[in-house]
């Protein structure tokens, strides 16, 4: 079942990506021009703002913390709307200079800290109540995008821990095949792959454990999503109920989002 990714034209930015043309199990299709996923919007280029203009986009969610989007706000043309949504107080997936920086004595000694660290991120994005409500907020603005032609975006910093959870939330609810949801999360290492060998280069020097534990921090990995859905499954009864009473999703909702995003063309 594997679908081709739709990337988007960006010079000065990665991993930005239109959802669209992902296939549902019932036959329809996710409209183009709708969802966009993305890294941080901080260094975009007059051109690549224009170009987001132009593709559409009219809301931009942002799931950083307060201190990430201090130091890299977001570059957005007048036309769109901003919503500062962080999922975490601070960044627990360890994508800013300042926690790679305080985190090196650690990384250098100890093995699977770096993975251990990422499992807990996951966790904290699965129960912790303020993820909860930003993933609830990001449905409500799901549900506010509903004009034709006009996408929404949401990011974070690397585009692929906090932005990929928000998408398997999404693909969930639209009734996108789970093959399907673990191949668009498991696309941001294609997407973040020159990012990632920079920072692993960065710190060759410090030993093998270290190279490894910067590795788990800039990849996404099939052990993470499974941790996060198997803590919605054994406290939950699944990603779908997890939905409902954690996420305050009801049926009505999910029929309004697939009426929005979703077609028979």
């Amino acid at each position: 079942m594997e679908q081709k990714l739709l990337l988007l034209d960006i010079k000065h930015g990665f991993n930005f990506r239109d959802l669209g043309s992902y296939k549902t199990l019932d036959g329809r299709k996710i409209k183009k021009h709708k969802i966009l996923r993305s890294a941080n919007l901080a260094y975009l280029s007059e051109r690549d703002v224009n170009y987001l203009d132009d593709y559409g986009l009219r809301y931009d969610v942002d799931f950083r913390s307060i201190s990430e989007k201090e130091v890299e706000p977001d570059r957005i043309s007048n036309n769109v709307h901003y919503h500062f949504n962080p999922v975490f107080s601070e960044d627990e997936t360890r994508s800013t200079k300042k926690d790679q920086e305080t985190r090196y004595k650690t990384y250098s000694k100890i093995k699977n800290a770096g993975f251990e660290d990422m499992l807990k991120a996951y966790k904290d994005i699965v129960l912790t109540d303020g993820a909860k409500k930003a993933y609830r907020q990001f449905f409500d603005l799901l549900l506010a995008n509903d004009k034709e032609n006009e996408a929404l975006l949401f990011h974070c910093t690397a585009g692929k821990d906090r932005t990929g959870m928000g998408a398997v939330y999404l693909l969930t609810a639209l009734g996108v095949d789970s093959k399907i949801i673990h191949q668009d999360y498991l696309a941001s290492n294609v997407y973040t792959e020159t990012v990632r060998a920079k920072k692993i280069a960065d710190v060759s020097g410090m030993g093998p454990v270290m190279s490894a534990n910067i590795k788990a921090l800039f990849e996404v990995n099939e052990a993470y999503l499974n941790h996060a859905l198997q803590l919605m499954k054994d406290n939950f009864g699944g990603i779908n109920n997890y939905l409902h009473t954690e996420l305050k999703l009801n049926e009505q909702e999910v029929s309004d989002l697939r009426k929005i995003y979703l077609t028979d063309k």
